[in-house]
């Protein structure tokens, strides 16, 4: 493994346990402890981890999302858990959107037998899954190419979204809490995420507890400005209940 491979793996391997120690590395990779100490260097100059004693953890300011194929495995669980409480929303024949992202597409999963839906994503993925069946309604939102995260983000896909009425939109997001509300790092998802926020009836982020205490450099909303959140067992009671104090339904399904 080229020490690019090695550092991408580090950060998908933290991602996934949010902390791990200098030893875990060094014997996942079979490297020396100091090999492990110059990866997270880099990794750490390009503000992606922070180095604590012994080891390191993810940094709470996300500079750069995981692409697609990398984040599809990370907490799958709590994600199809997630999924299928979202699906449950879902009535026949309402408008919904589904936002781009791997735990969006475990809704998709869990709503794609429903009769007489119209869906509206930005997701590629999901659009492609959705293909394969006929009772569904679908829109992609077009826009500018987000080859990372297989999506379409830009000004295009939030001017579709401004010109429709939404029964319910699935949102994702990789940064959220109370103090900072939902945020990204990545520019052209804000009015994409924005024009959302207009246009649907009912506002969920579905999104699992360690994107909790992140965030990004983009501020997209307070969290007060949604009407629902999804997450897992992870989240603690007490910061659930500070959310339910802000008028937001709050369910945890799972465990992290």
């Amino acid at each position: 493994m080229i020490p690019a491979e090695r550092r991408d793996y580090i950060y998908r391997y933290v991602h996934e346990r949010n902390m791990v120690s200098i030893n875990e590395l060094a014997a996942e990779l079979d490297v020396s402890h100091m090999t492990v100490r110059r990866d997270i260097q880099q990794l750490e100059a390009e503000g992606k981890v922070v180095s604590v004693s012994g080891g390191v953890r993810l940094n709470d300011a996300v500079k750069q999302e995981l692409a697609y194929s990398e984040k599809a495995s990370i907490h799958h669980n709590s994600k199809v858990a997630i999924g299928l409480a979202a699906a449950e929303l879902v009535e026949d024949g309402q408008v919904i959107y589904l936002d781009a992202g791997t735990t969006t597409f475990e809704v998709a999963r869990g709503i794609a037998r429903k009769a007489n839906l119209t869906v509206v994503t930005n997701d590629f993925t999901i659009a492609n899954y959705l293909m394969q069946y006929p009772q569904l309604t679908l829109f992609h939102t077009g826009g500018l190419v987000d080859v990372r995260n297989r999506s379409c983000v830009g000004q295009a896909a939030a001017t579709l979204l401004a010109s429709l009425n939404l029964d319910l939109a699935f949102i994702s997001s990789s940064s959220w809490d109370l103090e900072r509300g939902m945020s990204t790092p990545t520019e052209n998802k804000v009015m994409v995420k924005q024009a959302l926020l207009k246009v649907a009836r009912r506002r969920i982020l579905v999104s699992d507890s360690s994107k909790y205490g992140k965030y990004g450099m983009f501020r997209i909303c307070p969290l007060q400005a949604l009407t629902d959140i999804i997450s897992d067992g992870g989240l603690a009671e007490e910061t659930a209940e500070q959310l339910r104090g802000q008028g937001l339904q709050v369910r945890l399904v799972g465990s992290a």
